[in-house]
């Protein structure tokens, strides 16, 4: 759709005209509606889901977290759809520590990576925030000798985002376009938990970063020869 274009959703409860065209096809729109946006986004909406999930899915709560908090994220934490109520209260009477943080994932997550060099693609900006409380246990931790774990690769980019070169946060509320791919030396996590990654991807590089190209590759061939599930309702693996 050209600037000026106008569209209608909902049976006109919410009206939208393009202002501009941006890269890889985005565009900038002003929304004309009355009422509540969210509210309105609701009613008439449908759940932002992979190009590799066809179907929309019946219940919503499929495909998000028992602990998500805030509105605003293109996409769910997959890796954090393993945990139920019950298994994050057995972890934590373990006596490991939760710390939340917060990523707003954009749609380029599931944009593929199509340059020929990977330090020329380019990933978008995400709004992301970590209070002082969930600082303060993974400083401590550190400090203590214990190891850091990130819950997917987005907890994983808000702690490299922010951590100094010795791994310690301070809380902040800011952007992030922080790309991970093989070379990048990690401050901050020292294990990941994840599932298996579509191939071309942003994902799959981060992971390769932190656990090294071959040895992620044998464990997607070890995966696929075990039929793993992949993707976002998939199985996950946990790299230290």
């Amino acid at each position: 759709m050209l600037p000026g274009a106008k569209v209608t959703f909902g049976n006109g409860l919410l009206k939208a005209t393009v202002l501009e065209m941006q890269d890889c096809g985005n565009r900038t729109v002003k929304f004309e509606y009355n009422g509540i946006f969210n509210e309105i986004l609701d009613q008439i909406g449908l759940m932002p889901l992979p190009p590799y999930i066809k179907k929309q899915l019946e219940k919503k709560d499929r495909y998000q977290t028992v602990y998500a908090k805030y509105e605003g994220s293109a996409a769910a934490p997959t890796a954090g759809l393993h945990f139920t109520e019950d298994l994050l209260q057995q972890i934590k009477q373990k006596g490991v520590e939760i710390a939340n943080v917060t990523l707003h994932v954009g749609i380029g997550t599931f944009r593929p990576v199509k340059v020929e060099k990977i330090e020329e693609h380019e990933m978008h900006s995400e709004h992301f925030y970590i209070k002082q409380e969930d600082v303060d246990k993974i400083n401590n931790a550190k400090k203590q000798g214990n190891r850091v774990i990130a819950v997917g690769t987005t907890s994983c980019r808000v702690l490299e985002s922010i951590a100094d070169e010795n791994g310690f946060l301070k809380p902040y509320e800011g952007d992030t376009s922080i790309f991970i791919y093989p070379g990048y030396k990690f401050k901050c996590i020292d294990g990941l938990i994840t599932n298996f990654h579509l191939p071309k991807s942003t994902l799959i590089m981060l992971v390769s970063a932190f656990a090294g190209r071959d040895y992620i590759l044998e464990a997607y061939n070890k995966a696929v020869e075990e039929k793993y599930r992949f993707f976002s309702f998939g199985d996950a693996m946990f790299i230290e």
